[in-house]
């Protein structure tokens, strides 16, 4: 099966019209703080045009909205006016909580955790394999409530989305781990046109998340996020 192509941090209904045709999977809405961060009027907007224009013809775009710890009330409001097929949760969101918002929405859950930026992963105390032998053990209680798990690079201000990579040696740990307890991997951090390529011909992840990689001066560019779609679908 082809990797999965998530397209994060739109904003503008120019940007949608111009994927129209391309084999996007889902459609990230960023609803924490962050430079591309959507109210929920956008967002239901820009859902109802997915809807309108046919998006769902070939069974893709799904419309993701990205939270950090977001209280049930903010989902709540958020759902009503920006109905979302996944609710992905970057922050210290619980099982438990993951399970209640699964049970109350009907939505996939992508539940995300971060790694150190490439280079800095022996910094501390602990080397690369520690880390991902860790993070199997911390994400293991949300295997009955996550649809996939997210992997991204730390940033200290925002905890992911930084537009830089992780060490990806990290990834064949976690993704055999994901794969015995029948869950997806996908991978976000840093990724553009020209490096999705090798990351999915060495480590074959079950999807690929991107942001920043398809921006030109912090605006998303039709002709990057064709030429990312294309490299994927060629992988």
């Amino acid at each position: 099966m082809a990797p999965s192509v998530k397209i994060c941090g739109i904003r503008m209904p120019e940007t949608l019209l111009a994927m129209r045709g391309l084999p996007v999977d889902h459609i990230g809405f960023v609803f924490a703080k962050s430079r591309r961060q959507v109210t929920t009027g956008e967002a239901g907007r820009l859902i109802q045009l997915l809807r309108e224009e046919g998006f769902r013809e070939r069974g893709g775009f799904l419309a993701a909205g990205v939270f950090v710890n977001p209280s049930m009330e903010e989902l709540e409001h958020v759902m009503a006016e920006a109905p979302l097929d996944i609710v992905q949760l970057h922050g210290q969101e619980t099982p438990l909580f993951c399970r209640q918002v699964k049970e109350r929405f009907g939505v996939e859950i992508f539940k995300a955790a971060t790694l150190p930026e490439a280079g800095e992963e022996n910094s501390g105390e602990l080397c690369l394999p520690d880390i991902a032998g860790r993070l199997t053990e911390t994400l293991a209680p949300y295997v009955p409530y996550a649809d996939a798990f997210l992997l991204d690079t730390f940033d200290p201000v925002t905890g992911g989305g930084s537009g830089r990579t992780f060490p990806w040696e990290a990834i064949p740990t976690v993704r055999e781990w994901a794969r015995k307890a029948g869950r997806r991997l996908i991978i976000a951090g840093g990724l553009h046109g020209d490096n999705v390529g090798r990351l999915l011909a060495d480590y074959a992840p079950d999807g690929v998340d991107v942001s920043s990689g398809v921006e030109t001066e912090g605006v998303k560019d039709p002709e990057k996020i064709r030429i990312f779609v294309e490299r994927v679908k060629e992988a």
